[in-house]
C-alpha cells in the first residue's frame, strides 16, 4: 500500500478522527476489510478522517485513504506495508498532535487528533495493549478499556468473570503454556469430563483463527497443537447440542443502560463443520443469517438481558457483540463476548444494528460520539 499525506488540514469545527487499523496479530486482513467499510461510510462532511495503519512489523504508517485496496477477497488479502515514512501519536497528556517521521527531515505535524478509532482484531490491539497506549497519552478512543479489552479477548478469564457475575456459561477446560510444556498427558485428561464434539480454540484469538471441530479424542493432541500456534493458551470447551444466537450492544449515553439490537442466527450450510474463518470472511453464500432471529420472544428476550449484563460484568464500553447458544432443552448460555467485532457492512455487528433501525453510518457515528463523550482517565 502506498500511503499519502492529508491534503486538507482538520477544521475546528470538525473533530479530527484516526481510524488505526492492521496491526500485529493474525486478524491484520479482517482489521483491513474493516477498514475498508468504515472509511466508505464514515461522514466526511461531520469528520476529519486520518487512516493510519499498523505494518505486522509494528511501524505506524500513514495510509492512503483508498478503501479499495483495503478489501478482503478470495483473491486478495491486504495488508500495510512499512515504510521510512513514519507516523507518531500524541507521546504525552497535553499534546495532541498527530506528526509524521520521515528520514533527514524533522517532524511534519498534521495537526491535533480528538478521537482514535482502532478497528484493531486480536493480540496487540484488541487486548488492551493499544488502549493503554492511548490511556497514557490522555486520548480519546472508540471501544472498550484496558481492562474491558483484556477479559474480553481472553477466553478463559471471560468465562471466570461471567461466573462470578452469575451469568451461565457452558463446560470447559484450560491448558496454559506451562502445564502443556510439563505434562500433554495430564492436559488432556483435564478435557476428559466434557462433552464431544469439542472445540479447541486459542484462548486469545478471534475470527475463527486456529480453531478445531474434535470428535475423537485421538484428534484432540493435533487440534491442541494447531491452537498454539496463534495462541500458546488454549482453551477446550464442550459441544453445545443447540442454535447459535448473536447479540450486538452498544453503551448508553451518559448513566443511560447498554443498549441491545434484535437477536440474529447464524447458520452456515454443510461444507462447513463450524462458522469458521473462510464463511465469516470469503464465503457469505455458505451463511444465512436470520435477523431477527425465529426464536420464542422469551428467548430473544434473555439473549438481550444476557448479552447487557454480560457487557456490563466486563465494564465494556462503546461496542461488544455477544454469542449465546440457545440449548435444545430450552437454555441460554453465553459463549463469549467480542469488544471489537467485525466492523465491515457485511458483518454481524452492524446488521444487526441495521436491523434495529441503526444504519452502519449512524453507528459509525453514534461510536464516534461516544468516544468523544466519554473521559479520559479512570472513570
Amino acid at each position: 500500500m502506498t500511503t499519502d499525506q492529508p491534503t486538507t488540514p482538520s477544521s475546528a469545527s470538525r473533530p479530527r478522527v484516526a481510524i488505526v487499523f492492521g496491526g500485529r496479530s493474525s486478524e491484520h486482513a479482517v482489521s483491513c476489510a474493516t477498514a475498508a467499510g468504515v472509511l466508505r461510510a464514515i461522514d466526511r462532511d461531520r469528520y476529519d478522517v486520518v487512516p493510519i495503519g499498523i505494518a505486522p512489523t509494528g511501524e505506524w504508517v500513514l495510509v492512503a485513504d483508498e478503501p479499495d485496496r483495503l478489501e478482503l477477497t478470495t483473491t486478495s488479502t491486504p495488508q500495510v506495508e512499512a515504510t521510512k515514512t513514519r507516523v507518531m501519536l500524541p507521546l504525552g497528556v497535553e499534546d495532541h498532535a498527530l506528526r509524521v517521521l520521515e528520514p533527514g527531515e524533522p517532524p511534519h505535524e498534521l495537526g491535533d487528533v480528538d478521537v482514535v478509532f482502532p478497528l484493531l482484531h486480536g493480540p496487540f490491539g484488541e487486548d488492551g495493549t493499544i488502549q493503554g497506549f492511548f490511556e497514557l497519552t490522555d486520548v480519546r478512543y472508540v471501544g472498550s478499556g484496558v481492562f474491558a479489552s483484556a477479559a474480553g479477548m481472553d477466553k478463559h478469564f471471560m468465562k471466570v468473570l461471567f461466573a462470578g457475575h452469575g451469568l451461565p456459561v457452558g463446560p470447559y477446560a484450560v491448558i496454559t503454556d506451562r502445564a502443556w510444556r510439563t505434562d500433554r498427558a495430564a492436559a488432556m485428561d483435564a478435557c476428559d469430563g466434557l462433552s464431544y464434539p469439542l472445540f479447541v480454540k486459542p484462548a486469545r484469538a478471534g475470527s475463527s483463527m486456529g480453531i478445531t471441530r474434535v470428535v475423537d479424542r485421538a484428534d484432540l493432541e493435533a487440534a491442541i497443537e494447531t491452537a498454539r500456534q496463534h495462541d500458546p493458551k488454549v482453551i477446550v470447551e464442550s459441544g453445545i447440542s443447540g442454535r447459535e444466537i448473536e447479540c450486538a450492544v452498544l453503551e448508553g449515553h451518559g448513566t443511560d443502560a447498554p443498549r441491545t439490537s434484535e437477536v440474529a442466527e447464524v447458520a452456515v450450510h454443510a461444507n462447513h463443520a463450524f462458522y469458521d474463518f473462510e464463511a465469516k470472511y470469503l464465503a457469505e453464500a455458505d451463511v444465512d443469517l436470520s435477523c431477527p432471529a425465529d426464536v420464542p420472544r422469551a428467548v430473544s428476550d434473555e439473549v438481550r438481558r444476557l448479552a447487557a449484563a454480560a457487557f456490563e460484568s466486563l465494564g465494556c464500553e462503546g461496542l461488544a457483540r455477544v454469542d449465546c447458544f440457545y440449548t435444545d432443552d430450552g437454555r441460554v448460555l453465553i459463549n463469549e463476548i467480542n469488544t471489537m467485532p467485525g466492523f465491515t457492512p457485511h458483518s454481524m455487528y452492524p446488521r444487526m444494528w441495521a436491523a434495529t433501525g441503526i444504519d452502519y453510518p449512524q453507528l459509525i457515528d453514534e461510536l464516534i460520539s461516544l468516544a468523544l463523550e466519554r473521559r479520559t482517565g479512570l472513570r
